[in-house]
């Protein structure tokens, strides 16, 4: 396809928020707001500490604590906006090799 350097871009860039809360957006309409746990290069995705947006719509998801989510089914994906930090990206690289 052609698009898979953009997807490395997007695949560094959400390292660099690993820790951080995020929401996810699925193709379904659900909503999963956690701690980004780890991505990989497929933007499949694991979140900690999660909470789904509708849980009277979603019962069966209140009680769940950690998921993983296939980057297929993603929409998009919320970040909070201090996150975005031109330094972050610049940084990310050296960060990754200094291990944190």
């Amino acid at each position: 396809g052609g698009k898979g350097g953009g997807r490395m871009l997007f695949y560094s860039f959400f390292k660099t928020l690993c820790g951080k809360e995020v929401t996810v957006e699925l193709k379904n309409d659900l909503a999963i707001t956690g701690v980004l746990h780890s991505v990989d290069q497929y933007l499949n995705i694991k979140l900690n500490n999660i909470r789904v947006s509708s849980e009277e719509k979603y019962p069966h998801l209140v009680s769940i604590k950690n998921c993983f989510i296939r980057g297929s089914v993603v929409r998009y994906i919320q970040i909070p906006p201090n996150t975005v930090d031109v330094e972050l990206l610049h940084d990310a690289t050296r960060r990754e090799a200094r291990g944190g």
